[in-house]
């Protein structure tokens, strides 16, 4: 393979047709001002200049050398560039995303080919830069993103608030008051960081305004523009990640040439995260660039395919390094080696046969049920994958299968129909599937949360009469999974996943008649099964951009309860560790901790706290912003407590609080 040296631009401006100008870096091949070459772009907020720049180096340094000039702007309001961020993917914000691919498509350095990539807010950028179909951009590398904006972005998960998705909310607060780098920026850096701190809003105010899937979410939201999507799409998502289900909505509604691939990851690239196995994702992004923007024969990246990684039955591990499997390849989906299994639900079991008995089973569980799901959306390595089922399993209602005799392979959706009531005018049904060893250990395999309210749909609120039945259906996670012999699948149902869920404001009694019940599962029979490395190269990146490691990052995650108050005391703290860059003489590091607690009993306990502090140091220079979001409810309303500030040499220059109410109308 190869490669040719680089150049790096650290800054320059890109003006906006509004006059704001985004600053962007830029690695370029020697030679490229003679010989132009097509422009990769990221377009992300998380600063170019610190907290991303060891990982953009690590791709765009790499592309860069293998004849790619990589682009990586920071939004408006973030890291250098100018302006202030209102809301994420807003109009504006995809307007910016058009104007930097059209001013690409314009350098000298540049054939007018143009490519996006990204990871997370990233990809959903890439994504809905192709529906707007701009002529430059010729391909697209979505890693890690969502579709749908209200079912599985940063606010009503899989269908229920999550308490961890709260502190998204709080987060971007922190993100959005940083300051930019005065050495970019010059003396006005000061200007540029008051109005970021006078102006970033209370982002979580409004998303939890918002409860039903109105025009806030339908906005920006792709599957809204499927049928817009022209580019070629080489699409990427991990089973452990928060938005596994990416892939097949995509594959299943495009009509562009598009690669599918969910892997075992988190919410990671997967040349540089876990649970492995990692692949080689830079050569095979190489590969995609190389076809589509310039046109080398590859017919390996022309045809449609879904590669999908079917991890094979093991114990809970929630820093397992690797998860065990093997690949298989379809050209089309659905696929034609699937077929939908299903399960009858009878007192404890799963079977073959309906349940022609009229059999009624009750659902009351603690409040603090749930702890064992894991992160919703793992990205540290900080103990995030899911624990041992098995004593959420106690608590829960249970359905198992006969042990295995065969394997049993699973991939795509499966869903849970239930006919279910609840005592009072709301509640929620979690279902959680499971692979239980021998020993009793149960490995989770998907989940899927049901507010009662929204079984019709999104988009209205359904009135629950107490004590009436309710056909509904639970739609789980998408996976691929395959069950070994001697084990046992089970199925099991509760009225709390906290914190994945925010508990709704009185302990609901759920009561359902089995006899209408059954889990239907996407079987499939692989009719050939691969190695990683028979699919992929190895992992690769980048030599390190030059850093020196101050202080190394850590973490931990404690779960603590009192006996005697019944309280639970969830807690999550994240040590970014402290990191100099050489090159600008900059030192950086960040902190940030979540906080959920909940007394057994009492569903108006719940309390949510997200901290967020970044520092960042040159000489005499030396800035730290602090941001703290605290989540509280009654009957009717959350409550939202947020305090933000800006400090400059150990003095705080500016201060804001927040302390406002918002009405409980599903959540």
């Amino acid at each position: 393979m190869t490669t040719t040296e680089i150049e790096i631009i650290e800054h320059l401006w890109i003006r906006m047709s509004d006059g704001v100008r985004l600053s962007a870096k830029v690695w370029l091949p020697v030679g490229a001002r003679s010989k132009p070459v097509p422009s990769i772009l990221e377009f992300i907020p998380y600063r170019k200049r610190d907290s991303y720049a060891l990982r953009d180096h690590a791709n765009h340094a790499w592309f860069a050398a293998r004849g790619y000039a990589c682009i990586r702007p920071d939004m408006r309001g973030h890291g250098d560039s100018e302006g202030v961020m209102l809301d994420e993917y807003s109009l504006r914000e995809q307007e910016d995303a058009l104007e930097v691919i059209e001013w690409l498509a314009d350098q000298d350095w540049c054939t007018g080919k143009v490519g996006m990539m990204g990871l997370s807010w990233g990809g959903i950028a890439s994504l809905q830069a192709a529906t707007k179909q701009p002529p430059a951009l010729k391909a697209v590398i979505a890693v890690g993103s969502s579709v749908d904006r209200y079912y599985d972005d940063a606010g009503y998960l899989v269908g229920g608030y999550p308490g961890q998705g709260l502190g998204w909310g709080g987060v971007m607060c922190g993100y959005c008051i940083r300051p930019p780098d005065p050495d970019v920026v010059g003396i006005k850096w000061r200007e540029m960081w008051l109005e970021r701190l006078e102006k970033t809003p209370l982002f979580i105010e409004k998303w939890l305004s918002h409860q039903l899937r109105d025009e806030t979410w339908i906005q920006g939201s792709v599957c809204e523009n499927f049928d817009q999507i022209k580019t070629p799409i080489l699409g990427v998502s991990g089973w452990n990640d928060c938005w596994p289900n990416t892939m097949i909505r995509l594959i299943e509604n495009i009509k562009s040439p598009i690669t599918a691939i969910s892997g075992p990851w988190g919410h990671v690239y997967p040349n540089l995260g876990g649970p492995g196995p990692k692949i080689g994702f830079l050569k095979l992004a190489l590969d995609w660039w190389d076809t589509w923007l310039k046109e080398d024969e590859n017919d390996s990246m022309r045809d449609n395919k879904f590669l999908a990684y079917i991890q094979t039955s093991h114990e809970p591990d929630q820093q397992a390094r690797d998860r065990p499997g093997f690949w298989i390849k379809e050209n089309k989906w659905p696929s034609d080696n699937s077929i939908l299994k299903r399960y009858y639900l009878t007192k404890s079991c799963l079977v073959d046969c309906p349940n022609e008995l009229v059999e009624n089973i009750e659902i009351c569980s603690p409040l603090t049920l749930g702890v064992s799901t894991g992160e919703y959306m793992p990205i540290s390595g900080i103990l995030e994958l899911p624990a041992d089922q098995s004593e959420d399993d106690s608590y829960s209602i249970t359905f198992d299968t006969d042990k295995i005799l065969k394997p049993i392979s699973l991939l795509g959706t499966s869903k849970v129909y239930l006919k279910v009531s609840s005592n009072c005018t709301h509640g929620i049904v979690a279902a959680r599937l499971c692979d239980v060893s021998p020993d009793g250990k149960s490995t989770l395999i998907s989940y899927g949360i049901l507010n009662l309210k929204l079984r019709e749909g999104r988009e209205k609120l359904s009135k629950i009469t107490p004590d009436e039945f309710m056909d509904v259906c639970i739609r789980l996670n998408d996976t691929g999974w395959q069950l070994s012999p001697g084990r046992q699948l089970r199925l099991s149902l509760s009225s709390q996943l906290w914190p994945m869920a925010w508990p709704q404001p009185e302990e609901a009694r759920l009561n359902i008649c089995l006899s209408s019940c059954y889990l239907e599962i996407p079987t499939l029979q692989p009719s050939e099964m691969f190695s990683t490395n028979q699919l992929f190269t190895n992992p690769e990146a980048s030599l390190p951009l030059p850093h020196q490691v101050l202080e190394e990052s850590s973490g931990t995650r404690k779960i603590s309860k009192d006996q005697e108050t019944g309280e639970l005391v969830y807690d999550v703290v994240s040590n970014g560790g402290e990191i100099k860059f050489t090159d600008i003489n900059l030192i950086y590091s960040s902190n940030n901790s979540q906080h959920y607690m909940v007394k057994e009993g009492d569903p108006l306990s719940v309390k949510m706290i997200y901290i967020a502090d970044f520092s960042f140091a040159r000489g005499d220079w030396r800035v730290q912003t602090k941001s703290k979001l605290m989540v509280t409810c009654d009957e009717d309303f959350f409550f939202l407590k947020a305090n933000i500030s800006g400090i400059e040499n150990n003095q705080i220059i500016y201060s804001r609080d927040w302390d406002v109410k918002v009405p409980r109308l599903v959540y």
